[in-house]
């Protein structure tokens, strides 16, 4: 006489399967690019850049996704002001910071707690915000995982 078991990981609210969180998330991941729309020359070298990047140094990001389900974020706060003829004010103001719980699928991180960061493309071993704003707002926020 053979038995068979199956076992199954998932998590399970009310009755209800959930597949588990992709834990592949897991890491530090550093802010490697904001990216706006138009370009600016904010540093005055005579190149305009649409990654934010290339022109304030002082930017900087960090996303913690830890095994518990938790979520910190610190990063530059950045104020834009508008000048004329597409051309835009950007600086560092502070730091802001968040956190909360996440849950992540193959495609995207949900973070909960947070309406301004909610969710999180996975896309070729990146993070991505996209808001596809103009300026003042912002196109996307790009995240790499700390090596």
């Amino acid at each position: 006489m053979y038995m068979l078991t199956f076992l199954s990981c998932s998590l399970d609210d009310d009755g209800t399967q959930i597949d588990p969180p992709n834990f592949n998330v897991l890491g530090l991941w550093d802010l490697s690019e904001v990216i706006i729309n138009p370009p600016q020359d904010l540093n005055e070298d005579g190149t305009s850049s649409e990654n934010l990047f290339d022109e304030l140094e002082c930017l900087s990001g960090e996303l913690l996704i830890d095994g518990d389900l938790q979520w910190s974020l610190e990063q530059t706060n950045l104020s834009v002001t508008t000048i004329t003829g597409g051309q835009f004010n950007i600086q560092c103001n502070g730091m802001v910071s968040a956190n909360g719980t996440w849950f992540s699928d193959e495609n995207e991180v949900i973070f909960e707690d947070n309406p301004e960061f909610s969710a999180l493309q996975i896309e070729n071993g990146r993070l991505i915000l996209n808001t596809n704003e103009d300026l003042p707002g912002f196109q996307r926020f790009v995240y790499v995982l700390r090596q």
